[in-house]
C-alpha cells in the first residue's frame, strides 16, 4: 500500500511541476480517435516541442489544487489527455485546433495560458493567432509603410520636377 501511495504522490508532483513550468496547457477529450490518429497527433505535437500525456483525472485534480489551478478540475471528466508546452504558448492550441478540424472526435475542453485559466473559446482564439514569425512580419510591414510611402512621394516629386525642368 505504501509504495502505491508514493507512486501516486510522485505522479502528482510530476504533473504539478509540468503545470508550473508550462507556458500553455491544453486539456482535450480524445475519445473516438483511432490509435493511428492519436499517434499522428502525438507526432505533430512532439515536432513542435509539446508533451502530450494521459493521466488519471484524480491525480491531475490533486496537482491542479497544489499549483492553485482548481478551475481546470471542472473539465476533468471522462478520458482526457493534456498537452504541455514550455516554450511556445500558441503551438499546442494551434496544432490541436487544426487536428480537431480534421478529426471531429477530438474535443478541446480548456487550458492554461501563461498560468491563467482559458476556456474552450479562449484556447481556440489563441490557436487562430498568427505564429510569432507572422506577427513579427506584420509588425515589420507596418513599420516599413511610412518609409515606403515617403520614398514613393519623394520619387514622385523628383519626377515631377524633372518633367517641369525638361
Amino acid at each position: 500500500m505504501g509504495k502505491a501511495v508514493e507512486a501516486k504522490q510522485t505522479v502528482v508532483q510530476e504533473i504539478a511541476d509540468k503545470f508550473k513550468a508550462a507556458a500553455s496547457v491544453v486539456v482535450v477529450d480524445y475519445r473516438g480517435l483511432t490509435v493511428q490518429q492519436v499517434t499522428e497527433l502525438r507526432k505533430q505535437l512532439r515536432e513542435a516541442g509539446v508533451e502530450f500525456k494521459v493521466y488519471k483525472n484524480t491525480l491531475v485534480r490533486r496537482a491542479a489544487e497544489e499549483v492553485g489551478h482548481t478551475e481546470i478540475n471542472d473539465v476533468l471528466t471522462g478520458p482526457n489527455a493534456i498537452a504541455f508546452s514550455n516554450e511556445d504558448v500558441v503551438a499546442p492550441a494551434r496544432i490541436i485546433n487544426n487536428f480537431a478540424k480534421e478529426n471531429e472526435a477530438l474535443e478541446i475542453k480548456a487550458g492554461l495560458i501563461e498560468g491563467n485559466f482559458a476556456t474552450l473559446e479562449e484556447v481556440k482564439a489563441l490557436a487562430e493567432l498568427p505564429s510569432r514569425e507572422g506577427l513579427l512580419s506584420m509588425l515589420l510591414s507596418v513599420l516599413q509603410a511610412p518609409m515606403r510611402n515617403f520614398a514613393l512621394a519623394t520619387k514622385a516629386v523628383a519626377e515631377q520636377k524633372e518633367e517641369q525642368g525638361a
